[in-house]
């Protein structure tokens, strides 16, 4: 989502990010981003020396602005100590000092994230500008690359890539049975279904393979993020929980249905025109919990197969 600001930016500029190290990989493939540095913090750590001294080393390169997108006081102590002459941001922990370009958040005008993030390139008067959509590179070359890493026979079956973890919480996770479901309908079609996600998502994936009788490729913590990209831009289709990998999905503009339950689209929707929202809406949604305070999770257990199938079906015939 960050992206949609680096976009906006990067004409006539030179854009550098400051990210945590399992993020370079994906900031590789931004062609906007001239060079990634890595934090060397511990996460959730104040690490005020290590953030004092990381300031002071970036000072040499004479930035003119910084744009610090995470809303905490620790965010914005990098470019403080860094004597960065412009450091824009929205208020967050009350960062007087600290940040000397403060905007007023129009959540009226910027309800997603990534539109209060791209706002952040541009004066007030502007907020609500037009995104410009994220753009993930991915090349034949890449993709055979990361083929051969991965040991992905090529032929010419049409590939299903089913993402169904979510770090957030499994208010946010599709049942695996329901997964499964969708996996075993296309199987039958004569498709190719692979499973990708982290580590922790091995033991969802490797469920749904077993009820699909092993049939599918289980990816699940094989890949690093630059590898996931080619995987997601290999595939016909995506079916993803609201994730990260349904935006990099969306980044390399692969056919996408996106599958909503605890939180809103409004807020992080897939940021593409090939992509199909499903979200049933359910009064007690969105709760944004991790998991349901009702303990009935209907606002994804509801959302049956046959709906994400029909979902398939129609955006792939929109596609051509």
């Amino acid at each position: 989502m960050a992206q949609c600001l680096f976009k906006a930016m990067a004409p006539g500029n030179q854009v550098d990010v400051l990210a945590a190290p399992g993020c370079l990989p994906l900031l590789a493939r931004m062609p906007e981003v001239h060079t990634a540095i890595a934090t060397p913090f511990q996460r959730g750590g104040l690490q005020l020396r290590q953030r004092y001294r990381l300031g002071r080393k970036l000072a040499a390169s004479r930035y003119h602005q910084a744009v610090v997108l995470p809303n905490s006081w620790k965010s914005a102590l990098v470019p403080f100590c860094a004597r960065i002459p412009l450091r824009t941001g929205y208020l967050g922990e009350q960062r007087w000092g600290l940040l000397n370009d403060i905007r007023n958040l129009n959540k009226a005008a910027a309800v997603g994230t990534a539109q209060r993030f791209a706002d952040l390139a541009s004066n007030n008067a502007r907020a609500g500008r037009q995104l410009i959509q994220p753009q993930l590179r991915s090349t034949s070359s890449t993709r055979a690359c990361t083929a051969r890493q991965l040991g992905l026979a090529a032929d010419d079956d049409p590939i299903l890539v089913l993402c169904p973890g979510a770090e957030y919480g499994p208010a946010k996770r599709w049942p695996s049975e329901h997964f499964a479901a969708v996996a075993q309908a296309k199987i039958r079609q004569g498709w190719q279904v692979w499973l990708t996600g982290s580590v922790s998502d091995a033991g969802i994936a490797a469920d749904i393979n077993h009820r699909c009788r092993d049939h599918c490729l289980d990816l699940s913590g094989r890949t690093d993020l630059a590898q996931v990209v080619d995987v997601l831009a290999a595939a016909s289709c995506v079916v993803s929980n609201d994730s990260g990998l349904m935006h990099v999905a969306a980044a390399v503009g692969t056919p996408l249905v996106a599958i909503f339950g605890s939180t809103d689209p409004k807020h992080t929707p897939p940021l593409s025109s090939n992509c199909e929202v499903v979200y049933l809406g359910l009064t007690c949604s969105p709760c944004f919990a991790r998991a349901c305070p009702l303990e009935h999770l209907n606002c994804l257990k509801e959302l049956t197969p046959d709906r994400i199938l029909y979902s398939m079906d129609r955006l792939l015939d929109q596609s051509g």
